[in-house]
């Protein structure tokens, strides 16, 4: 192979069909006198730093159920919800059963990634996991029981609609009364736990594309940006408008337009 007759075009669509560049070739590369041949190269490397990286932080939050695994336990149900803090729409959870060999680079904390990687996540997710269930409970429940209580009520919907009896559950911060399971409640666990990470982006989703349909009933509020979460356009169209059935009437803010 003649580097030197090769276009810088040739070399990329070389580069572009190896899995892996083989250490002469690459030392080749790094000979070669022209900027757009250096350039491919530096790109190359930092593709491969930012994949190591991502393989690192893949096996730091595989801890978890690696450990239980170890142990015997096989179905682990991930736990995780969105909507505490809105004024308005409901609380969401999710419990996402993954596969052993599930791979999904870069997962983390839903509200870490931009909203179209959530979304193609959300599409992996949902086609690769064992077993995926949702919960969700209204502002008006929320109002009645508060929403650290509606939030447990979340999650075990979000269980009982995954048709999977899990071995252990992974549960972000929350410990769950008169579940029937192991419980490993993990302060951060969307960031720790692949299972939690998986279940924070199906719950995120979930509820986004749930406050966008809301949007379309009463769009002075803004739902399809801000979610329901009290931004200055929000708290300025309830104070023009007034709050809606969907608005939490105890949460301040909502209190004095109700």
């Amino acid at each position: 192979m003649n580097l030197a007759e090769m276009s810088i075009k040739e070399i990329r669509d070389l580069l572009e069909k190896m899995d892996e560049v083989p250490k002469d070739f690459l030392q080749l590369l790094k000979e070669d006198k022209r900027k757009g041949v250096h350039d491919l190269v530096r790109q190359m490397e930092q593709a491969k730093a930012r994949q190591e990286k991502l393989a690192c932080q893949w096996e730091e939050m595989t801890t978890f159920e690696r450990s239980l695994r170890a142990e015997g336990y096989e179905h682990l149900l991930g736990i995780d919800e969105v909507g505490r803090g809105p004024l308005a729409g409901p609380v969401v959870a999710a419990a996402v059963c993954l596969p052993p060999d599930f791979y999904l680079p870069g997962l983390n904390d839903s509200k870490k990634l931009p909203a179209a990687t959530r979304e193609a996540f959300y599409e992996v997710i949902a086609s690769k996991a064992v077993a995926v269930g949702i919960g969700i409970v209204s502002a008006e429940r929320i109002d009645e029981i508060n929403i650290l209580e509606a939030t447990k009520e979340a999650m075990k919907l979000a269980i009982a609609d995954a048709s999977l009896a899990p071995d252990a559950c992974l549960i972000d911060a929350v410990q769950l009364k008169d579940l029937p399971y192991r419980q490993l409640p993990i302060i951060g666990g969307d960031g720790k736990s692949v299972s939690i990470a998986a279940a924070s982006v199906v719950a995120k989703v979930t509820r986004d594309r749930i406050m966008a349909k809301y949007a379309e009933i009463y769009p002075q509020y803004g739902f399809e940006k801000n979610a329901g979460y009290g931004t200055a356009e929000h708290l300025a169209a309830l104070e023009r408008c007034g709050s809606t059935p969907i608005h939490r009437r105890t949460f301040t803010g909502v209190k004095a337009q109700a």
